[in-house]
């Protein structure tokens, strides 16, 4: 059940995405509960994260990405080599306006 985005809101929010630094690593157990959490509360803070998976996980960006989105209630925004970005919008304080 994750979240759908058209075309211009993802291209949006992909152009935010640039300059932001990568706050989650996906390391050597992959996308577990902990991660999750630590996305959750991510998101609920920022609305769009950028992570990152490092060289010995099992899984690939796109499927740690299609994971975390599931587990998480996300969107997922892009994803390029070992780098993906989620969105979701915050339920106490949105901050980031979508078009």
């Amino acid at each position: 059940m994750s979240l759908e985005l058209t075309s211009k809101q993802r291209a949006q929010l992909r152009s935010m995405c640039n300059t932001l630094p990568v706050i989650l690593y996906i390391g050597k157990d992959g996308v577990t509960e902990a991660v999750a959490k630590q996305a959750w509360d991510a998101l609920e803070a920022r609305e769009l994260i950028k992570c990152s998976v490092q060289r010995g996980a099992p899984v690939t960006a796109r499927e740690a990405c299609e994971a975390l989105c599931e587990m998480v209630h996300a969107a997922p925004v892009q994803c390029i080599g070992n780098k993906f970005s989620i969105y979701r919008e915050s339920r106490e304080n949105p901050v980031i306006i979508l078009l």
